[in-house]
């Protein structure tokens, strides 16, 4: 796992950066209340700005439930691509302990399944193919990122013809008052709208960011336990044979030099079986020759006949 540059625990982590910041901001929230109430609530004349921020706020709460959705969808993911690791490291089943939806064990059966059927396995097309995959996942998030903002200017957009509108009846009538309070009231809601969405949109952009973060931290992962792991076992390329097939011959080098110092001992043993076989040959003959002697002598001896 050391040599794999991967973050194991890093969606928990912005999990938990997610959870300290919003304790955080409802700190401020009930610090400042009093300012809060007198912007968003106090004196309103029409519900336009509560509409409008609640909208805002709706938008945002659902982005973000859904990435936090996916947050701890990539936090099991990366457990199980830790233990995938660690299994192999442990010579055991890679798959032990891991559920067949997760990433890796996906990409571990595709790689398994092309080797059996003898297919050429292009780890180019299986990161192309889990990259296009995972993108549509953020597609959600990537929306409300980008429409959080125009929400703030949408609400200042309806503020402004609110504050127009008023405007218009005061100058109508010099005394109308409830016209500059339409003036007053467009501008307080323009400022609301304005507050919310910034301020939506700061928070939800920078965990946006992050959620990019972890899904390349993932996919890096991903394709790194490929490439160190499962390419070697999973893929013949060219350069791979060709050291392999290096190895094969320089075995057959030292199988060659192994037979031929056999060769020579055959041959030195070969040899002295000669020598041994020729001095055996010269004692028989010789043993023989006096065999033939002791036989004369005792016919000589005992007067035996020349054909006993």
């Amino acid at each position: 796992m050391d040599s794999i540059q991967f973050r194991r625990n890093f969606s928990r982590n912005i999990l938990l950066r997610m959870v300290l910041l919003a304790l955080a901001g409802a700190g401020i929230l009930f610090w400042k209340f009093d300012f809060i109430n007198t912007v968003y609530f106090r004196d309103q004349l029409t519900a336009t700005g509560l509409i409008i921020n609640g909208g805002i706020l709706a938008l945002f709460t659902l982005g973000l439930f859904r990435m936090i959705a996916i947050l701890v969808h990539y936090g099991r993911e990366e457990r199980a691509l830790g233990e995938f690791v660690e299994n192999i490291e442990d010579n055991i089943n890679p798959l032990a302990d891991i559920s067949e939806k997760r990433i890796i064990a996906r990409r571990y059966t595709t790689m398994q399944q092309l080797f059996k059927a003898n297919t050429p396995v292009s780890h180019n097309a299986l990161a192309a193919t889990l990259v296009a995959a995972e993108s549509t996942r953020n597609s959600f998030p990537k929306f409300i990122n980008n429409t959080l903002i125009l929400t703030g200017v949408f609400g200042t957009i309806v503020a402004l013809s609110i504050a127009l509108i008023g405007a218009s009846d005061a100058l109508a009538s010099a005394v109308n008052v409830n016209g500059m309070g339409m003036v007053v009231h467009g501008m307080s809601t323009a400022l609301s709208t304005t507050i919310t969405a910034i301020v939506c949109y700061i928070y939800f952009g920078y965990f946006y960011m992050k959620l990019s973060d972890v899904q390349t931290n993932l996919l890096s992962g991903v394709e790194q336990v490929t490439t160190s792991y499962l390419v070697p076992k999973f893929q013949m390329q060219t350069d791979s044979v060709l050291y392999e097939f290096t190895g094969l011959i320089r075995s057959m080098q030292k199988l060659v030099m192994q037979m031929d110092k056999s060769q020579s001992t055959f041959i030195d043993m070969e040899s002295r079986m000669t020598d041994s076989i020729e001095r055996y040959m010269g004692k028989a003959e010789e043993m023989h020759a006096d065999m033939a002697e002791i036989k004369e002598l005792l016919k000589l001896g005992f007067r035996l006949p020349e054909d006993a």
